[in-house]
């Protein structure tokens, strides 16, 4: 007979060791498996199909929108998604035939619908509560995402415009690789430490090595310009790159969350990956049109 008053046996889990955090808060193995994933799709574009960056461009900016549109709607901002979708798809096929004019005549023209997208989404019996927050809000988010990312789909019209974008991708990606090894094996110096608690001055040396060097010798051998131009570009480059991933890190601090998403195993929502990236193609586009 079972006693009812007896103490149940409860089955101790076995003793497992506890998973070592990257020290850059990464999970390494999946940022890495992903960044070649990535890495190898844009060189199978650019080499065989360069035209097609424009549509990779198009899908991966529409996914990024999105996931900052639902972050800010969880954070309690209202945020015209429609016209912000199709004014960004518009913002990036409109350079085809117009350059950067049909992206600046899009983003103008994708703002001045929000704005009356936002008035008038409650009806026009009531004021629209936070009309001037959720507004600013909308046109840094149309001005951070596709506006940004139009200037990188404008590096591919060239002649040599393949090379452009391994310009801009390789830099960046050196700007990250350098600031992450020096900051892991010797970061001791953080940056910023209030907005991104991981970022060391050391990192950002390493940062600044590696992605002059990077730039300097794809400029020189995947375009029709001088290695010198690589200079100017991999410092813009390492410094658009620290900034873009700081102002994201911002305003995911505003918003209380960690990652933008969770597409992208390692890296978080495709966002994560796209901050540093976006401000970078819009300093790409000015050094390479200056001094090319």
């Amino acid at each position: 007979m079972t006693d009812q008053h007896s103490t149940p046996v409860i089955s101790k889990p076995v003793n497992e060791p506890p998973k070592k955090a990257s020290r850059a808060g990464r999970n390494l193995p999946a940022a890495i498996a992903v960044g070649v994933a990535l890495g190898a799709m844009l060189i199978v574009v650019l080499l065989f199909a360069p035209k097609v960056w424009v549509g990779v461009v198009s899908v991966a900016i529409a996914i990024a929108t999105h996931e900052v549109v639902r972050r800010l709607r969880e954070g309690g901002y209202s945020i015209p998604v429609v016209p912000l979708l199709v004014g960004g798809q518009a913002m990036i096929w409109l350079t085809w035939p117009f350059g950067a004019a049909g992206a600046l005549g899009a983003f103008g023209g994708t703002v001045v619908v929000c704005m009356i997208w936002r008035l008038v989404s409650g009806g026009l019996s009531d004021a629209p509560q936070n009309y001037l927050r959720d507004m600013s809000t909308t046109v840094f988010l149309a001005t951070w995402v596709p506006l940004f990312a139009s200037f990188g789909v404008l590096l591919i019209y060239p002649d040599d415009g393949a090379g452009r974008v391994f310009c801009l991708m390789l830099g960046v990606v050196a700007s990250d690789v350098g600031g992450y090894t020096a900051g892991v094996l010797f970061g001791k110096h953080p940056m910023a430490p209030a907005i991104s608690p991981k970022k060391s001055w050391e990192g950002l040396a390493g940062s600044l090595v590696l992605g002059v060097v990077v730039s300097s010798l794809a400029v020189q051998f995947l375009t029709d310009n001088p290695w010198w131009i690589g200079i100017p570009l991999g410092l813009m480059l390492v410094i658009t790159g620290t900034l873009g991933d700081l102002v994201e890190s911002q305003v995911k601090r505003d918003l209380g969350i960690k990652d933008m998403g969770t597409l992208l195993p390692g890296h978080g929502g495709l966002m994560d990956r796209l901050d540093s990236i976006l401000p970078s193609a819009v300093a790409t586009w000015i050094v390479l049109s200056l001094l090319a």
